[in-house]
């Protein structure tokens, strides 16, 4: 009796020589081929072209703008790392507050008097935030234009307030 691996199995091996199956599994290109002609793949048609994509824009419109909402801390400072990342406005940068008809204004001022924190926190002044009737937790509605170099900044319950209006008026849609 022939063993195989002290298992007490006889017989052929499976998959072997003298195994019917293994023509089954084996054919031309395969593990068990012993032919001069390895079977080839048929060829792949080509790809079809890449569409022609539009060029970015080599400025930023003017008119493009980008939202984001924020909660003002207790120090007053504001999360809006990913709008002064657009603006191109990194730690260090100097800014100027103005409040126009009561929304905070920031632009971007060599001379500015208030910079971009060291952890890309945007502080907005106390004297600011009196103004403007904001207080630690209040929520704000940030609005940045890269292609004037300007992020407003809105009190939530303003911003409320007028769609409430635009809503009543008729005019939303």
């Amino acid at each position: 009796m022939i063993t195989r691996s002290g298992f007490g199995m006889s017989g052929p091996r499976p998959g072997g020589d003298d195994d019917p199956r293994a023509a089954q599994h084996s054919g031309p290109g395969r593990a068990g081929d012993r032919g001069d002609h390895p079977r080839a793949a048929p060829p792949r048609p080509p790809r079809p072209p890449l569409p022609d994509l539009p060029h970015p824009p080599t400025r930023p419109d003017q008119a493009e703008a980008h939202l984001d909402v924020g909660r003002l801390d207790p120090s007053g400072r504001i999360s809006a790392r990913a709008l002064l990342h657009l603006l191109g406005w990194p730690p260090g940068h100097r800014i100027q507050f103005d409040i126009t008809a009561g929304v905070i204004t920031a632009t971007s001022d060599p001379a500015g008097r208030h910079t971009i924190g060291a952890t890309g926190l945007l502080a907005t002044p106390a004297p600011i935030r009196q103004l403007c009737h904001l207080t630690a937790g209040d929520l704000v509605v940030l609005l940045a234009q890269p292609g004037r170099d300007l992020l407003l900044i809105h009190p939530a319950r303003t911003v409320a307030r007028l769609l409430a209006g635009q809503f009543a008026a008729g005019n939303a849609g």
